[in-house]
């Protein structure tokens, strides 16, 4: 529960000063509220009871229950799918454009940053406009290195995050975010690829919106390999496009359209600054403080949307890439399922249905993939060596159906609008990549409980494979010269402690 005196929480930014939120508003938070521990045992005295005193009738309504609930989620699927249909936005030319950061947190990423450099220096937009900040930690020497020995455009610095805990991305961002002078920002990831038109797009979208309350908009991620890596799995590739798809080209804009609030992508997000001042920056220890965010901005009072011009990703590659970012979104989602339900209240009730839809239909299919593919294939299998037909019950067999079909329809059109593959076969092999979300949540939880606030990254890989792997000391005196800031650890107030 949360403990009387621990009301809020501080977290260092870039300045040495602190950026408060209540600590219910945040991942470190890791215990039950109050609410949530009524919620919790009345809902599971209701269930022993219901057991205790009518098995039957209660086994059945928990039954009925989730096939009904798993069907909603199927027609809610269809749904966004008609609402998501959409064309290409026309970028506008204003007048004056408003200034725009770009920040890029990275560790140890010497392998993909100059390919990242050089894709940022073709993006489209007025160079006296721009700011750029590479937020690169300060232990992280081999990257702080190669930043300084490759050329950049002007508008392109480096900026070193002082050392603190937790060691995470959205630490990093908010360590920088005292020092962005755009009007607008965006966050970009070492492996992407970004439209050069796409910061014109989100500009003239904010300029032309009449509401005043649209705080953020999310470009669509899409899924390439340009060049065929040695540790490169085609199954989990192809199957990671088309989820990426599903979810940027239908979900988020269908819900967007529908003016509800969604999980952001962790790259790609345009949102105006002083929004985002306001609502307290990024949480420092929330594994996928995109999802976390987009729901918070909804809590106070700001709206999102989505944008057409896409960011190009590389895939993870093989398991032992993937399982480790997978087994990271879905902690980072029990994350922000746990802060959002403390008050869910303030997210209202369209605020909680697109949390439900979301994130909670997420963990929820990852809970129950894996072990319905290990019964569907044990019952046929038995089934087959008796040699009778599988007694399986109708309304199993409707709703495996109609939400399989529901998903591979999403996956379709998705894949279509993105312009990535998806054949009958990559949909017949589908369940076998849903399933291995069981997995992947297995260790999320391990991992929640263990190590809550460990950022399990993503190795990148460049399209063309670097030639050089020389080790370089940093050059102290380059550094100080090239920093906008220079900070150090005396710079840092450390988090009070929080239980």
């Amino acid at each position: 529960m949360e403990r009387a005196g621990v009301s809020n929480l501080k977290t260092a930014d870039g300045t040495g000063a602190t950026i408060e939120r209540p600590v219910r508003e945040s991942a470190a938070l890791r215990a039950l509220t109050i609410d949530q521990w009524l919620l919790l045992v009345a809902s599971t005295t209701a269930l022993v009871v219901g057991l205790y005193v009518a098995p039957d009738a209660v086994g059945t309504a928990l039954i009925v229950g989730a096939a009904v609930a798993f069907l909603g989620l199927a027609v809610w699927r269809l749904a966004l799918i008609v609402a998501s249909d959409r064309s290409d936005a026309v970028v506008a030319e204003l007048q004056v454009w408003p200034r725009y950061t770009i920040l890029a947190a990275l560790y140890d990423e010497t392998e993909v940053l100059e390919q990242l450099v050089e894709r940022l220096a073709q993006i489209d937009y007025p160079a006296d406009r721009l700011q750029g900040l590479l937020v690169l930690e300060a232990h992280d020497h081999d990257t702080i290195q190669a930043a300084l020995d490759m050329p950049r455009p002007d508008w392109l610095d480096i900026f070193i995050a002082p050392p603190g805990e937790p060691h995470t991305k959205p630490r990093a961002l908010n360590c920088a975010l005292p020092y962005v002078t755009g009007d607008l920002l965006t966050v970009y990831d070492a492996e992407d690829d970004p439209d050069p038109l796409q910061l014109k797009e989100a500009a003239s979208r904010f300029a032309t919106d009449d509401t005043g309350k649209l705080a953020c908009l999310q470009a669509p991620l899409r899924i390439r390999r340009k060049h065929k890596g040695s540790g490169d799995a085609p199954f989990l590739n192809r199957q990671f496009a088309a989820e990426y798809a599903a979810l940027f080209e239908t979900v988020l804009p269908g819900m967007a359209r529908l003016g509800l609030p969604f999980p952001l992508g962790g790259t790609s997000n345009h949102f105006r600054v002083d929004v985002l001042r306001a609502v307290g920056g990024w949480d420092a220890f929330n594994v996928t403080e995109d999802a976390d965010l987009g729901f918070r901005l909804w809590r106070k009072g700001w709206r999102l949307g989505v944008i057409s011009r896409p960011t190009w990703e590389t895939p993870p590659g093989n398991i032992r890439s993937w399982l480790p970012q997978r087994t990271r979104w879905l902690k980072g989602y029990m994350q922000t399922w746990g802060t959002h339900t403390r008050c869910a209240w303030e997210l209202g009730p369209r605020g909680v249905f697109a949390l439900v839809a979301t994130l909670g239909a997420g963990l929820a299919s990852a809970i129950l993939q894996g072990p319905a593919l290990a019964w569907f294939a044990v019952t046929f299998a038995v089934s087959a060596m008796a040699g009778l037909p599988p007694l399986t019950p109708a309304l199993a067999l409707s709703v495996l159906g109609i939400g399989t079909a529901s998903a591979w329809l999403s996956c379709l059109i998705g894949t279509r609008r993105a312009g990535v593959p998806y054949t009958v076969f990559d949909m017949l092999a589908a369940p076998l990549y849903w399933s291995l979300l069981s997995l992947a949540l297995a260790h999320a939880v391990w991992r929640l409980i263990r190590e809550p606030f460990a950022w399990d990254k993503t190795a990148h890989r460049p399209d063309v494979p670097a030639v050089d792997g020389t080790d370089h000391a940093i050059d102290s005196a380059r550094l100080d010269e090239a920093l906008p800031v220079r900070l150090s650890a005396s710079h840092v107030a450390a988090p009070e402690p929080v239980t």
